[in-house]
């Protein structure tokens, strides 16, 4: 059957502006899932406090991979290095974290008595300590170890919770070291964070559009634990 002219027209006008036409913008359901970030394996336990009958979720884990080649080398070289670690804790499949758990490690090479001078602060205030090596600074600065991160009752019973893990060295603004050492003054398992709360950003926020100007950044999440 023989298509009326101007009718052929038409397709042919569709089809040559379909063909030109710019990429479709990515959509929401575009964007990265949060069981695509990068996996590694965290080990879990709760933690009871007899008096105050309050139940913590502590975490450990590993990020010594932060500190490449390149970055012990700076860390040798004298300057101040900063390792920063916020740990949020997420709900499967939902876009708000519901607390935040924060650890950040100052690092100095003292060239004239050869040791590392560390101020580390994480969940109980700061502290100052020292590592003869790299080796010292890697267990003592990249590594979180019973982290509290969440008080149970911030979780929701039967439902996969998850730790979306940030690690920066050297972020850029003094406003947000400022921030999270002002976090950490926060007694053990105080972490639940709300809108308001600096630091708090969308799973896509924190994890996918965030581009930062730190030396250097890992982005991972855990396994899920159930309360």
């Amino acid at each position: 059957m023989k298509l009326p002219r101007a009718f052929a027209l038409l397709i042919a006008m569709l089809v040559a502006v379909a063909a030109f036409a710019p990429p479709r913008t990515a959509l929401a359901d575009d964007e990265p899932k949060q069981a695509e970030l990068p996996r590694r394996q965290a080990n879990f336990a709760w933690d009871k406090n007899d008096k105050t009958q309050q139940v913590l979720l502590r975490a450990s884990f590993s990020y010594r991979d932060v500190i490449d080649k390149s970055m012990a080398d700076k860390l040798a070289s004298g300057l101040p290095t900063v390792i920063a670690m916020r740990a949020y804790v997420l709900r499967e499949g939902e876009e708000s974290p519901v607390a935040l758990a924060v650890r950040t490690c100052r690092v100095v090479f003292d060239l004239w008595d050869e040791v590392y001078r560390l101020k580390i602060s994480s969940p109980g205030g700061e502290r100052d300590s020292a590592a003869l090596n790299l080796e010292g600074v890697l267990r003592q600065c990249a590594e979180a170890r019973d982290l509290p991160v969440a008080d149970k009752s911030l979780l929701t019973a039967g439902k996969p919770h998850f730790l979306g893990v940030i690690v920066e060295v050297n972020p850029v603004g003094p406003q947000m070291l400022a921030q999270m050492r002002q976090w950490v003054s926060r007694p053990a398992g105080s972490t639940g964070i709300g809108p308001g709360d600096a630091l708090f950003g969308s799973f896509v926020g924190l994890f996918v559009r965030q581009l930062g100007n730190a030396d250097r950044t890992l982005r991972f999440r855990t396994q899920p634990v159930t309360p």
